[in-house]
């Protein structure tokens, strides 16, 4: 998940930089850019990104539950259940999107960072943790079989309704599920994508 520690520190300005020489500057580059690539790609983020991401399904899912028992028996204990499992939906379902949003952010604001600790030198950087070719792969596919999941619901659930046997709430309940798979593993998609952009850009030639 997101770390509630700052960030690194952007490299200070020229007038303040203190290196005693180039492989001091280097190493105190690579520590920087090693912990801001943790902190957009590293483990503990990655198993931040599918908790989020099951727990707004979880959300998603008490929502359309809720949204499911209006289309039965309209006595006032099916609507109160109802509408207390619709609320406990939102519950969870809105501080998670707000969690998102701020992980983008967070993201960005380190990769920001990370290249402005990069522009220092123009030499390759070869630190190992900033390669993480295994962690790339990983955000890669998890977010390539969320992006086919997502569409296959959003578009193959609707496709097969039927009317008399498929609610509306269940077409409507099937479409926001699969959403939310594709645009969670859309931000993981960009986020591979970009990590090895930077790694082409960055990284020293084999």
């Amino acid at each position: 998940m997101p770390s509630r520690s700052p960030l690194p520190p952007p490299p200070p300005p020229v007038h303040l930089r203190t290196w005693p020489d180039r492989e001091a500057l280097l190493a105190d580059r690579a520590l920087a850019v090693g912990e801001l690539n943790r902190r957009v790609l590293g483990g503990r983020r990655l198993t931040y990104f599918l908790v989020t991401l099951v727990g707004l399904q979880l959300g998603w899912g008490l929502v359309g539950a809720g949204l499911t028992a209006f289309d039965g028996p309209g006595d006032p204990l099916t609507a109160t259940v109802a509408g207390l499992t619709i609320v406990l939906g939102l519950v969870v379902l809105v501080p998670l999107v707000v969690a998102v949003v701020l992980g983008v952010r967070h993201d960005r604001s380190a990769r920001a960072r990370l290249l402005q600790w990069a522009a220092l030198d123009p030499a390759a950087i070869r630190d190992a943790r900033f390669r993480a070719p295994g962690l790339s792969v990983a955000w890669l596919l998890l977010s390539f079989a969320q992006c086919a999941a997502g569409l296959w619901l959003s578009f193959a659930v609707p496709a097969a309704a039927r009317p008399g046997d498929t609610t509306y709430t269940e077409v409507a309940y099937a479409m926001g599920a699969g959403l939310i798979l594709w645009v969670s593993g859309l931000l993981g998609a960009v986020k591979a994508v970009g990590h090895r952009r930077l790694v082409l850009r960055l990284a020293p030639r084999a």
